[in-house]
């Protein structure tokens, strides 16, 4: 059934992509939209944290702006605008990985501190950062790479998304032309 479930979102998600006469920026919310919708639910139901939600909501839009205003900009080329939405996931893939890297969800002896180096895993949500800390105070990296591939990503992103958020500051109208419905294109 998931699978199922799966085949018809990336039907759905194609459709969107390639429809003409569907709005860009309708294209973009569509997309981003639901996995953001998804974690704030988490928060806010699982968690009970609302005003980490906030946050989020808070930083989504902001981000909608500015990528929204990236894909306004009349003269960057294509590849610079496909870059952040190649960006953003790995970043977020890399920053999963560097969160987890020290398994403390398992069983106390099985994460790979405590199997590997002796120590106790240690990890903080951002900047993203994982190590073991030793009876002496001291500490050993874990998922350096992972971290990394992260900071790269999130400077590309940053950095994009900010030029998208200045087209959007320099001229509105772009930003409100990309929600505009093209009925006389063909």
């Amino acid at each position: 059934m998931t699978g199922l479930l799966a085949v018809i979102a990336c039907a759905l998600a194609g459709y969107l992509l390639v429809h003409p006469r569907i709005a860009p920026g309708m294209k973009v919310v569509a997309f981003t939209a639901p996995p953001v919708a998804g974690v704030v639910w988490l928060l806010v139901e699982v968690w009970e944290r609302q005003f980490a939600a906030a946050v989020v909501v808070a930083a989504f839009l902001l981000i909608l702006v500015a990528l929204i205003g990236l894909l306004g900009h009349p003269r960057l080329p294509i590849w610079t605008k496909v870059i952040v939405f190649c960006t953003v996931p790995v970043a977020a893939v890399a920053w999963l990985l560097v969160v987890t890297a020290d398994d403390t969800i398992k069983d106390p002896g099985e994460d790979p501190c405590s199997m590997y180096y002796g120590g106790v895993g240690v990890s903080k949500a951002f900047p993203p950062q994982a190590y073991c800390r030793y009876d002496d105070g001291t500490t050993h990296d874990l998922a350096s790479g992972a971290q990394f591939v992260f900071w790269i990503c999130f400077t590309v992103s940053l950095v994009l998304l900010a030029i998208g958020l200045w087209q959007v500051v320099r001229d509105p109208r772009a930003f409100v032309r990309q929600f505009q419905f093209r009925l006389t294109e063909q």
